[in-house]
């Protein structure tokens, strides 16, 4: 009988690694809060020596917003919206800060010996065991 992976392997290796793995990481996952400060004062970027908030990254848009819509077919308008909108999205996506929630160093021992000892007896199991 073919364990996991096609090699003669453990299937309860397999299974309880994956289990470990799972468990292991919804709960470090779970400890990780996602916040962020990103606003129309915070700055999220600077250019040469100024600092670029969220507010100013609009003022580019509003300009091509009415250029597209004086003539549709100036690609002034259409660069000025387009690179306003990256600007933006780099912005929300770079204001993204994460942190670890308090924990006890038990509650981390616990979530690290389940994240790394799942991945040590996952992988153990797709090799060949000679009994």
């Amino acid at each position: 009988m073919r364990g996991a992976g096609g090699t003669n392997g453990g299937i309860g290796r397999f299974l309880m690694g994956l289990t470990m793995m799972v468990a292991g990481s919804y709960m470090f996952l779970n400890a990780i809060h996602v916040t962020y400060a990103f606003g129309f004062s915070t700055s999220f970027m600077r250019v040469g020596g100024m600092s670029l908030t969220g507010g100013m990254v609009l003022v580019p848009f509003i300009f091509g917003i009415g250029i597209i819509f004086y003539n549709s077919k100036n690609f002034i308008g259409w660069g000025l919206a387009a690179a306003s909108l990256i600007m933006l999205a780099f912005g929300v996506i770079s204001s993204v800060k994460f942190r670890l929630d308090n924990m006890t160093s038990f509650d981390l021992l616990v979530i690290l010996t389940l994240m790394v000892g799942g991945i040590g007896m996952f992988l153990s199991s797709l090799k060949t065991f000679d009994r």
